[in-house]
Formats: C-alpha cells, structure tokens, sequence
C-alpha cells in the first residue's frame, strides 16, 4: 500500500471493522476519529525518511499497542507473583515505512526524534534511558532469535497518559518489537516472545530492571492472569471481563503528582521483598513458606526492619487475593461481582498499609494517591451506597489510583476529582481485546 491508497482508505468506509476490532470500539465514530489519527500520520516523514527516499520500499503499513491497567497485584510481579492486567484502549499507534537499509527513524509527537544504525546492536552507554537504547535492544533480541533486521521509518504518537502507571514505555516496546517481527520475521511472534524481548532490552539496554507485567498485558490484549511463577515461562490465561456491562466505569484518577526522584523508594520495594526471602534462603518471596514466615517474624524483624515484614505480609496476602479475584470474574454474576470488588478495595487497604507505597516518606507533605483514595472512599460510601472500589495504581508514590464508579455516578465523580486535582483527572478506560498488532485494514 502506498502512500495515496493509504489515504484513500482511511477516508473511505472500508476499515471501520478493522479498527473496531482492534480497538474494541462499540460506534462507527469512534472508529473514525481513529483514521483521523492515522492520516494526520501519514505527511509526518521528514524527506530524507519520508516516501522520496530511495530506501524505502514504498510500502505503508500501520501499527498500534496498547497501554495497560493493573487490575490485581501491586507489586508482586518482581518476585514472581501472580497479577490481572488489562489492555486498554489508551495506545501507541504509527504509521511505517519499511526500508531496504539498517537505519531506523522514530518520530512521536511531542518527543525527540530517534534515528539509529542497526549495524551495530552492541549495548551503547550513552543511550541509556533513551528511546533508542530500546529500539536497539529489541534489535539486537530479534537477530538473537535468527531474524535478519532491516529498517524502518515510523511517524506514531500515543494517547497512553505519561507518567500515569498505564506502560506508555512497555506499549513502545512491544509496539517496535511488532514491527521487527512483522516486517523482518513472519509475524508470528507470541504476545509473550515480544513481552520477554521488551523488557531484555528494558533491562540490559534501557538500563531499568522492570517484571515483565507491564510489557505481556500490553503484548496479549484482552485481561490477562499471569503467574510468574517461572519466569522463563509464565502462565498467561485470557480473562472475560467488561466493568461497564456489570454496572461500573473504570477509570483512573491522575493526581498530577511528580515522578521526579522517586526511583529510590520504587527499588526499595523489590529490594526489601528479596532481602526477607533471602532471610529465608531463596531468591523471591513467591518460594517462602507463609507459615514459616509467620512463625519467624521476630527474627526476620531484627535482621530487616519492620517495613520489609509489613512488605511482606503485603505480598502473601496479594498474591492470593490475586487468585481470588480470577475466581470471582470466571462468571460474573452480581454476587461475584460485589466480591470482587471488596478485593479490590482490600487491594488497596493493603498498598496503603502494608507496602506503604501511597506517599513516599521523604516528603510527606506530596499525597496526592492518598488524598484521591480518601476522597473516593467517601464519595462511594455518601454517594453511591457504599458500591465501587478504589487503589492505588501501578508503582505508587505519586501518579494515579484506580477506581470503579457506579455508571449512574460517574460524571458527578468526574466534577470531584476535577476540582482539586485539575480538569480531565479522570480517564475511563475499557478493555482492548487485541494486543500488539499489525492493523490490515483491507485484503489484498
């Protein structure tokens, strides 16, 4: 497809169903605000990138991959707990142009641009942190698994809110991994291969030792149960579940607070999780016996301070709250419903009191995550007869809690949260059911 069939398209009547598929999209406008989007895309190449090059191959193909909600377990994926995410339908879409040579450009709107060589896939120093620290190290992963890497020109952007706990950096990941597989492989690349190569490069090349929640839920689509029980090997299970036709909306609340300098507390909950398991001799709490924790708290205090048991007593009880809740949303009838959502709000009793991550303790005075909580606890329990639930969402310590709003209260939450936090605080969300994918909007 080239460049004039491509717009022709997206003007025409053709990819509703295509895009609704993907995005989950219950109106046709909905879906066309989508072509929109892409179209903008289209005129964004630079020239030397762009359709006049004489490297690219004169194709035009699109891609999207979705952000991420966490529904079920805080902070337990890093000691191979299990966890429930949702794709949502927040994403990083993009238009691209393969190319016959090695280099890559990657334009997103409102960030730097990025162009690479990939004739050298050795990690490089200087890019850590940097987009291209990822692209690279999801290159380098494809050529380990025996695809010859080629190029490629992408103009994209993101609706997935930065900095909100919704993976905008695991849905580039597994986006960019989409687009090695389906333009140098056969695309048939697992949801769970691209999650693993995203955070290979996540970790050894962007320099972050990040789970692998994050990157499979954006990669699989739909709601997911994992167990990362083995890690190599992860158990991905497809859940069915949609809020809205039980009655809720959900949504999450940003809190606009800042992420700045909070890497310290955010390592110290894995660090103080694997410190006690190894109190125990193993590697990750998910290999300590509960009741031999229980039985040595005295002396699991004195060797690692109170809060590492409070941590720990946080990850027992959230791994299983996590079976707990898979259970309830196998049917989802109103009574599993009601159950499900007290786990939820038991969820986020224990973030708040266990794993301590509301607020961090160097500056007190920023809770913004625990103010959103006390003020949506009262909000349901005054106006919405005690229904819906609330958590924090994602890392914690700054950044955005989750809520389920009762459909009839949503809007009068909306006005709430909006007035101390700033307009548009709250984003519903829905369940996407499709992960990372090459979008084929017609049949050649």
């Amino acid at each position: 497809m080239d460049k004039n069939s491509l717009s022709n398209l997206l003007k025409g009547n053709s990819p509703v169903e295509a895009l609704s598929a993907v995005y989950g999209e219950r109106e046709f406008a909905a879906a066309r605000s989508r072509f929109a989007r892409l179209l903008s895309l289209v005129d964004q190449f630079p020239p030397q990138y762009g359709f006049g090059s004489a490297e690219n191959t004169g194709e035009v193909r699109l891609f999207s991959a979705p952000g991420r909600t966490e529904l079920a377990g805080n902070h337990t994926d890093h000691n191979r707990g299990c966890v429930l995410a949702g794709a949502i339908q927040l994403d990083t879409a993009a238009v691209v142009i393969p190319r016959k040579d090695k280099k890559v450009f990657y334009r997103s709107q409102n960030y730097p641009d990025v162009e690479i060589d990939l004739s050298d896939l050795s990690p490089r120093p200087a890019e850590k942190g940097a987009t291209e620290a990822l692209i690279r190290g999801i290159a380098a992963e494809m050529a380990a698994r025996g695809i010859e890497v080629k190029g490629f020109a992408a103009s994209g952007n993101s609706t997935v809110l930065p900095g909100s706990g919704l993976s905008s950096s695991a849905a580039v990941e597994v986006l960019v991994g989409r687009i090695f597989d389906s333009l140098c492989g056969d695309g048939r690349r697992s949801a769970l291969e691209l999650a693993q190569i995203g955070q290979k490069a996540e970790n050894i090349y962007f320099g972050k030792p990040c789970g692998l929640m994050d990157q499979t839920a954006c990669a699989a689509g739909g709601a997911v149960a994992i167990d990362f029980a083995d890690p190599q090997k992860p158990l991905v299970r497809e859940i069915q579940f949609d809020p809205e036709a039980a009655g809720y909306a959900l949504c999450v609340v940003n809190t606009r607070g800042s992420h700045a300098d909070l890497t310290p507390d955010y390592a110290a909950i894995p660090g103080e999780m694997k410190a006690a398991a190894a109190f125990f001799g193993k590697e990750v709490l998910r290999e300590v016996d509960p009741e031999v924790f229980a039985d040595r708290i005295a002396e699991l205090r004195k060797k690692t301070g109170d809060r590492a048991v409070l941590r720990t007593i946080h990850f027992i009880e959230e791994n299983a709250r996590v079976k707990a809740m898979e259970n309830c949303l196998v049917a989802i009838t109103p009574e599993n419903m009601n159950r499900y959502l007290a786990l939820v709000n038991e969820s986020g009793n224990s973030s708040w009191e266990l794993l301590q991550n509301v607020y961090s303790p160097r500056d007190p005075a920023a809770q913004g995550l625990s103010l959103a909580l006390a003020m949506t606890k009262k909000f349901l329990r005054d106006a919405a007869d005690g229904k819906g639930a609330c958590r924090v969402h994602g890392g914690g310590f700054a950044g955005t809690i989750q809520a389920y709003i009762p459909l009839q209260n949503i809007e009068e939450y909306r006005r709430l949260m909006d007035k101390t936090f700033g307009e548009n605080s709250v984003t519903p969300l829905r369940i996407r059911p499709q992960g990372a994918v090459e979008i084929k909007l017609y049949t050649p």
